[in-house]
């Protein structure tokens, strides 16, 4: 067997006891858990002692999980048990700490995977922690606002008429991204300007590669342009996105919370509900200006082009 670990944490101003208590509530889980969340309608049961819930959904499978050990405000650890898409079983845990007027929440994983999947292990960790830290950023939205965010809205299957679009294209690693594109777009803008050129849409970023066991991105942050001009500054690069059929999201909420979109996008590809198409790339497109509105009002859309 290859046994595998995963921790993430964060810092939630809010008193341990509270935390605890919305952690411990079953029922809450939908509002904040990075896998319910991909799936809103998502079957759920809860036992009558709250102890325990189970879920069937056609994107994110099936399973459920109880509480097998707590100490309250301390502690709450789960046995979870997987049965679709694959079948497995893990422990997890949520311990609680008091710093000051926060509260330090670590969420952990252990299992462990059959020999013949040890190939598997770097994917999994990269995965699920990426899913814990969107969790853990849902719950501190949820315990120090009441809400999230984050809403999600699927516009469906339509067809994506082809643009050219020039800008800078970066690798980095995905933790530094959100800094690495507001640099880039900084950079981009004053070109357009500088040049006189007149977009004919929003600013858009293209994903060439996303690599969670690398923890490394690789995209153009760009603006669609009538007309490529003849001469680019040595590290701007242009592209094309050639007419195509896409599902789209629409993400409305910040863009700390945008790995939401894609969660829910790359989820369905996984179940095999969407197809992906292997010769263009996804892009996200930013619809307004997230200094003109407040965070709740910030829209963009992530589009997966389907063939």
């Amino acid at each position: 067997m290859s046994n595998f670990e995963v921790e993430r944490s964060n810092l939630i101003k809010s008193q341990v006891e509270d935390v605890y208590a919305m952690v411990r509530d079953f029922k809450s889980w939908p509002k904040w858990s990075p896998w319910l969340y991909s799936e809103s309608d998502c079957a759920l049961n809860f036992s009558p002692d709250g102890r325990e819930f189970s879920w069937d959904g056609e994107v994110v499978g099936a399973g459920s999980m109880k509480v097998a050990s707590e100490q309250e405000n301390e502690f709450i650890e789960y046995e979870l048990t997987l049965t679709r898409p694959m079948k497995s079983v893990s422990t997890v845990r949520f311990q609680f700490g008091r710093e000051g007027d926060r509260t330090r929440t670590t969420w952990l994983m252990n299992g462990s995977l059959p020999f013949y999947l040890f190939w598997m292990k770097g994917i999994l960790v990269s995965g699920v922690g990426m899913n814990y830290k969107r969790g853990l950023a849902m719950l501190k939205d949820l315990m120090q606002q009441g809400k999230v965010s984050s809403q999600i809205d699927l516009l469906g299957e339509g067809p994506v008429s082809s643009f050219s679009y020039v800008g800078v294209k970066t690798t980095c690693r995905i933790a530094d991204i959100a800094e690495k594109m507001e640099n880039d777009l900084s950079r981009v803008q004053k070109w357009i300007q500088d040049q006189h050129i007149t977009p004919i849409g929003a600013p858009l970023s293209v994903y060439h590669r996303w690599s969670i066991t690398q923890g490394q991105v690789t995209y153009s942050l760009a603006y669609p342009v009538e007309k490529i001009p003849g001469w680019l500054p040595g590290d701007f690069v242009s592209g094309k996105i050639p007419d195509c059929q896409a599902q789209r999201i629409q993400h409305t909420g910040s863009y700390r919370h945008l790995g939401n979109a894609w969660a829910v996008g790359m989820a369905r590809i996984r179940a095999k509900i969407w197809k992906a198409s292997k010769a263009t790339p996804p892009f996200e497109i930013y619809e307004n200006n997230p200094f003109e509105v407040n965070e709740d009002e910030v829209v963009t859309t992530v589009v997966f082009p389907s063939k």
